[in-house]
């Protein structure tokens, strides 16, 4: 039986809301990494870059980083969620000499995608052949 391994990827400072960003994690939550890809690319809201961004960055660690050969087939969104990032506070001129404060907003977006091992099918056929000669 195949070993499931994670890996994850955090993207900080994305400049669009959290609750707008969140709308469009929601879109590919559970879902494989090849359909979430299909479905972000043809999103028509800003916040779907930088969640594809984030997507293809744990996508990416987990074939990369990972000890063993993982079949691309079975990686999968395990857990994705939106934060809140840091807020920076301008001001905005007014009239009489006043200043009107306003914030600006940035999300965080945490991906984890999980995926199988690639089951090696070489030893399966040698004992495969080893029972055909006796």
């Amino acid at each position: 039986m195949a070993e499931t391994h994670f890996a994850h990827a955090y993207e900080k400072g994305i400049d669009s809301m959290p609750r707008k960003t969140s709308i469009v994690a929601a879109l590919v939550r559970d879902r494989y990494v090849a359909d979430a890809v299909v479905i972000l690319e043809h999103t028509p809201r800003r916040a779907a870059r930088a969640v594809l961004k984030a997507v293809e960055s744990a996508n990416a660690n987990l074939l990369n980083n990972s000890k063993v050969s993982i079949d691309p087939k079975t990686i999968r969104i395990a857990r994705i969620f939106v934060t809140s990032g840091t807020r920076m506070r301008r001001y905005k001129p007014a009239s009489r000499g006043r200043a009107l404060p306003y914030e600006k907003i940035s999300s965080n977006i945490f991906v984890e995608v999980a995926g199988e091992e690639k089951v090696k099918k070489v030893a399966a056929e040698k004992a495969e052949t080893k029972k055909e000669k006796k």
